[in-house]
């Protein structure tokens, strides 16, 4: 990920936050093989553990995806034998997630450059974190150490996406949905067609390219342009841009202040 300075996102706590509100990340992997492309990527929806949550030294991500995924295949195939019920590869992985809102910027939005010099271009604003990390693979649904991770991991997803995606909370709201309430058979054979995956994060870096780096009035324009969109995005876009920008400022403050 490019990072310019002005677009870097260095708060750990911001990165994580981040995460857990964008939980579809894209897992990125690189393995020689014979059966398949040598990158491989897949949509996979995560679970974000802190280390006091679980016991670790850091962050980790946990997921699933289908055993057939030809990524899987790749990852079995890294290994010389048979493939032990927690494969570990040794190459590290990429895992990507992207902002809910992301959107084109058209350059009549900058208000106080284009009609001054018309030096100006168009752009694309988004927000986006990636981690790196060892990964762990968890093959064999019938071993115990898969299959309980399996079971806490369909749980707990479950559990995110009801609660924080669709805000069934209970109360006033509907109650979420729970894996129990699927036939327990029916569970048992979806778990043995997917196989767990854990990723122990070593690495996180994240960016909002929210027009933070143009000239205050271009920016102004920015906000009040997407703003004016009337839409969903537009509001959030013009909220980021908003709050980016003062962020920015203040980091220029400080840093003249410190001089």
């Amino acid at each position: 990920m490019f990072l310019p300075s002005v677009h870097a996102e260095t708060d750990k706590e911001v990165l994580l936050q981040f995460i857990k509100e964008n939980p579809l990340g894209l897992l990125i992997t690189g393995q020689n093989s014979a059966q398949v492309d040598f990158l491989q990527c897949t949509h996979v929806p995560c679970v974000l553990d802190l280390p006091e949550e679980y016991g670790g030294t850091e962050p980790r991500i946990r997921a699933h995806i289908a055993k057939q995924n030809p990524q899987v295949k790749a990852m079995i195939e890294a290994v010389d034998e048979k493939p032990p019920n927690v494969l570990e590869l040794d190459n590290d992985v990429l895992v990507l997630f992207n902002g809910k809102h992301d959107h084109y910027v058209t350059p009549k939005y900058y208000t106080e450059t284009k009609p001054s010099t018309g030096k100006v271009v168009p752009t694309w604003n988004y927000s986006a974190v990636q981690v790196y990390g060892k990964l762990s693979l968890y093959y064999d649904s019938k071993s115990p150490e898969a299959g309980a991770f399996l079971a806490q991991q369909v749980h707990d997803l479950s559990q995110h996406t009801e609660t924080t995606i669709m805000g069934y909370t209970g109360g006033e709201k509907p109650q979420p949905w729970t894996v129990s309430e699927a036939p327990e058979s029916y569970t048992d054979l979806l778990k043995r067609n997917i196989v767990g995956i854990e990723v122990k994060i070593t690495k996180i870096e994240g960016k909002f390219k929210m027009s933070q780096e143009m000239r205050p009035g271009d920016r102004e324009g920015v906000a009040q342009g997407f703003a004016k969109m009337g839409t969903e995005t537009g509001t959030a876009i013009s909220e980021l841009v908003k709050e980016r920008a003062e962020l920015s400022d203040l980091k220029k403050n400080a840093a003249k202040a410190s001089q």
